[in-house]
């Protein structure tokens, strides 16, 4: 472990913290692009399987910030990145809440929450479309994603038997 890579870590997740409107994911496709092209912490495949592997253990949704921690500078690492990823947005929480709460009845403040939403989405799909393009997602594997979030979207199917099977067919290689 060396100090620079802990001050790399605590400089790229604090920054990326105040950043993250509408949680951690909207901003993984900075985090890949950081950790996979600029300072080569990790491989795009190595990221999408960090990621996959983040949102599938229980936890904070932003695991994966510990996980890229760990990779570079070991469980001290892992502890500076979430911490780092946590704290800044924390505070900046802490004191826009209390300004928010006494404007709620504001034109600027509807206004706000109006136009977060939809960039909050937009920074989330822009998650979902780095992730699936470093994990090498055939035509077959894209088709089954459009097809999961269509019934998803669409039914009120139980959405682990789906994923499950969908595991299973990416698991034997047929998507």
């Amino acid at each position: 472990m060396k100090t620079a890579d802990l001050i790399a870590l605590m400089s790229f997740f604090g920054t990326l913290s105040i950043l993250s409107i509408g949680g951690s994911n909207s901003v993984v496709p900075e985090m890949a692009r950081h950790a996979v092209h600029e300072q080569h912490w990790l491989s795009g495949t190595a990221f999408s399987d960090l990621f996959a592997i983040s949102q599938a253990a229980p936890g904070p949704s932003n695991l994966i910030v510990a996980m890229i921690g760990y990779k570079v500078a070991g469980i001290a690492g892992a502890a500076v990145a979430q911490a780092a990823m946590m704290g800044p947005a924390g505070l900046l929480m802490i004191l826009v809440a209390r300004v928010w709460q006494r404007t709620s009845a504001s034109d600027w403040h509807v206004a706000l929450e109006r136009a977060l939403g939809p960039i909050a989405i937009g920074l989330i799909l822009a998650s979902g479309w780095i992730v699936a393009e470093n994990a090498g997602f055939s035509h077959r594997g894209y088709a089954a994603a459009g097809l999961c979030t269509l019934l998803f979207w669409r039914t009120k199917l139980n959405p682990l038997p789906i994923m499950a099977a969908a595991g299973f067919l990416g698991w034997t290689g047929v998507i």
